[in-house]
């Protein structure tokens, strides 16, 4: 790594050799030559620090096997703790050092050594308490260790702070006069190198749930970037309340924790849409989003990665399951409602709105056919309304019905199931669903095309011998021009016919080999796949054919991949 280099063997030897010498600094001549070296020693220290927070504790002592012996010399002299910035690049590196998931007694006992060291800086500050002369001697009359008097120590000042920011506020009101925002603010910045301790955890919550008297943030943005960060690398664990205050007083912090879900989402290999809702709900983002600002942000981020991937029908997913999350989250606690659901869209036309709300599971199975139409009605006469001429109109139109995506898989069920004069009205929100941007005389020519196919695939859908040949030709077209965005649609129809039709059921696992796997759309289909079995699972449904045809498949494009 680059930053290894900033500090070179024989930097640390020499500094090394420093601090034995000094000691702890007994004779006027040591105290006079740390007091020379200090701006130099202070500038090691940060190259150390810059290479020691790119590297696991493992890692740091493999680089720097006597790091331990140099920094617990330092720690422990006067002068160097009380210089500047130094105290604090210290706490830095050992909690570099300290290992979150100690796997032998070595590293249980280096925490407990950093531990100690730690608390020794935290006590000897003169924000948190100075040292007396003679403490070590009192300490050892009490027949205590300093490792546990000064853990004892952290927390009865952890505990100290904590009930004097609580008390600065009595009934949700600001009491002037008892702490300064100053204060505060020096003490969340004081917290920065100590966040993954657990004694320190109430502090933060404590902090990041209090505020000023004034409209000016009192927490230092180093202390709420370095507890975002923490958290989302789950190096610790705070309420739901504190992330909601973290996010909602520090909007990078948000934006980052929505980047990182989303990344991660992309990046991850999940085997079923369960999984993608597990890692959501985890993230504390729906949870949070139940607060209007929190989910206008969260959502304009979701629309521009829409935009970014072209219509990405992972990016869909993505965001269809966690709108379901939020929705879910809404519901749920009840206490917290400040607001309709309709509320967090409030530039769209709200009896479409009201309508992509009402979940297909609160409706009988029997009314969906009916529901489908009222919302396809809606969109048709929003997007050919002559006033909406925006292509950003257009956007938000289809944006909000991405939101709600489990309608369009169901349209193309119920194409299967519904009588000829449905079929027109699915297609068209279909057509919608997979390239709102084309014009009158582009959606027809996708109609067409689409009409034919879904026609070809309804003459065969009561065969119940069916060879490959006969699909390949039914989904056919005469020419090679057809759009992408119909190839999609196209693909849904065909996949559905494989789960719901007799002669389809029998051939899907060689049509999927054989047609799918070749054609390079397995992402899509297995998107396809896990959407259907997440909707199947939600519905409870277990034993039917569809449902096993689906779990063999997915099985089987799991195994290919």
């Amino acid at each position: 790594m680059a930053q290894d280099n900033a500090v070179p063997k024989l930097s640390f030897q020499y500094w090394l050799d420093k601090a034995v010498e000094w000691g702890q600094t007994t004779t006027l001549e040591s105290q006079q030559d740390v007091c020379l070296h200090l701006p130099k020693l202070q500038e090691f220290l940060q190259q150390i620090y810059e290479s020691l927070k790119h590297m696991n504790s493992t890692t740091a002592i493999q680089r720097f096997p006597l790091i331990g012996q140099l920094l617990g010399r330092l720690c422990w002299n006067p002068f160097v703790v009380g210089y500047d910035e130094s105290q604090k690049t210290l706490m830095w590196c050992l909690c570099c050092l300290y290992s979150n998931e100690p796997q032998n007694p070595v590293e249980l006992k280096a925490n407990s050594w950093i531990l100690s060291l730690l608390c020794h800086l935290l006590s000897s500050s003169s924000e948190w308490g100075a040292n007396e002369v003679g403490t070590g001697t009192f300490i050892s009359a009490l027949g205590y260790t300093s490792a546990d008097y000064y853990s004892k120590l952290v927390k009865n000042i952890v505990l100290s702070l904590v009930t004097e920011l609580k008390g600065n506020q009595f009934n949700g009101l600001n009491v002037q006069g008892r702490v300064s925002d100053n204060h505060v603010n020096v003490v969340s910045l004081f917290c920065v190198p100590l966040i993954t301790l657990p004694d320190v955890t109430p502090l933060l919550e404590a902090l990041l749930t209090y505020h000023g008297g004034g409209s000016q943030e009192v927490l230092s943005s180093e202390f709420l970037e370095a507890v975002n960060e923490t958290f989302l690398k789950k190096k610790i664990a705070l309420s739901e309340s504190a992330i909601l205050s973290l996010w909602l007083r520090h909007l990078p912090s948000l934006e980052k924790a929505t980047l990182h879900l989303f990344g991660r989402l992309i990046s991850t290999q999940t085997s079923s849409l369960e999984e993608v809702a597990c890692i959501i709900r985890e993230s504390l983002l729906p949870q949070a989003a139940c607060h209007p600002p929190i989910f206008r942000i969260v959502d304009e981020i979701f629309k521009n990665a829409l935009l970014e991937t072209g219509g990405s029908p992972e990016v869909m997913t993505i965001i269809q399951v966690f709108t379901q999350c939020f929705v879910q989250a809404h519901q749920k606690d009840n206490k917290q409602h400040k607001f309709p659901l309709k509320a967090y869209f409030p530039h769209h036309h709200q009896h479409l709105v009201i309508a992509l709300l009402k979940h297909p599971f609160d409706l009988p199975a029997t009314l969906w056919s009916q529901h489908l139409k009222y919302i396809t009605d809606m969109l048709k006469a929003i997007i050919e309304d002559k006033s909406i001429r925006s292509y950003t109109d257009l956007f938000e139109s289809w944006f909000l019905f991405v939101h709600f995506g489990e309608w369009a898989d169901i349209a193309v069920e119920q194409l299967l199931k519904s009588e000829d004069e449905s079929a027109d009205t699915f297609l068209w929100l279909l057509a919608f669903y997979y390239n709102p941007h084309s014009d009158k005389e582009q959606r027809t020519q996708i109609l067409v095309e689409a009409r034919a196919v879904y026609d070809r695939l309804m003459m065969l859908f009561s065969c119940t011998t069916l060879s490959i040949t006969d699909l390949q030709a039914a989904a056919s077209t005469k020419t090679d021009k057809r759009q992408p965005c119909t190839k999609h649609l196209v693909r849904h129809l065909l996949i559905s016919f494989l789960l719901f039709s007799s002669g389809g059921h029998k051939i899907a696992q060689e049509f999927i080999s054989h047609v799918i796997l070749a054609s390079n759309t397995t992402n899509e289909v297995f998107g396809l796949l896990i959407r259907t079995a997440y909707r199947f699972n939600q519905l409870g449904l277990k034993n039917q054919r569809a449902v096993k045809l689906v779990n063999e498949l997915l099985q089987e494009l799991r195994f290919t991949d």
